[in-house]
């Protein structure tokens, strides 16, 4: 039988070709469209259904109608929601909302979902879940983590991929070990099956926070199956 290696070390320009809105531009934390077109080349096929729990500005799903793939996702800021769905063939497809409250949003079940979640460094008191309107601690934040987790595996089809990018977080003289934090909490609910190193390439001569940011030129793709 045949055995499907996982890559575990790729490269990638850390560039966003999409434009976006001036009032989005202090805060792109945006993943590269190269990211989501590589794994949808090699975890799906047109007509495919792709979701992303943590939306953004709508990176997965732009690149999945660009890929023929039918996009679903979740976003909290009602302004990132409206930039979406304006800009998205499949209007009805971007749900504003909470990725705590999934089960009650008409999301079919999915192929393939890719996703980064919004990070929290530990020393941290407001909640990222919440665009940082409440307050939260690092250790709720997980458990967020894995109910936002729990509810996509009710989402997902057997045997379907799911891929957490995500980072370590440098402050100061302090390391937030987020990529294993997050990674432990998702193993207790879908099967792990590596991570993928991505090495972060770019054209700009200013490397003071790395090329990725957070003090690294890399973060990790969590690789998990829906067994």
């Amino acid at each position: 039988m045949a055995v499907d290696l996982m890559s575990t070390y790729i490269t990638l320009p850390n560039v966003r070709r999409r434009k976006i809105p001036e009032e989005f531009k202090d805060n792109d934390n945006r993943f590269s469209e190269s990211l989501v077109e590589y794994f949808l080349e090699k975890y799906t096929k047109k007509g495919d259904i792709v979701l992303d729990i943590f939306a953004g500005l709508g990176t997965t799903l732009f690149v999945a109608e660009e890929m023929e793939r039918i996009p679903f996702g979740v976003e909290y800021s009602e302004a990132r929601y409206i930039y979406i769905r304006e800009n998205l063939q499949n209007k009805d497809n971007i749900i504003y909302g909470d990725s705590l409250k999934l089960l009650e949003y008409n999301v079919p079940k999915c192929d393939f979902c890719i996703a980064s979640p919004i990070y929290m460094n530990k020393s941290e008191t407001e909640n990222p879940y919440t665009a940082y309107t409440t307050k939260g601690t690092y250790k709720q934040y997980l458990e967020d983590t894995r109910k936002i987790y729990s509810n996509v595996k009710k989402k997902m089809k057997h045997n379907s991929k799911i891929v957490v990018e995500v980072s370590n977080l440098k402050k100061d003289d302090s390391v937030t070990t987020l990529a294993w934090d997050i990674g432990k909490e998702i193993s207790k609910i879908f099967h792990f099956e590596g991570e993928i190193v991505v090495n972060w390439t770019s054209n700009s001569s200013e490397n003071k926070d790395g090329f990725y940011g957070y003090g690294y030129d890399h973060s990790y793709c969590l690789v998990f199956s829906n067994k």
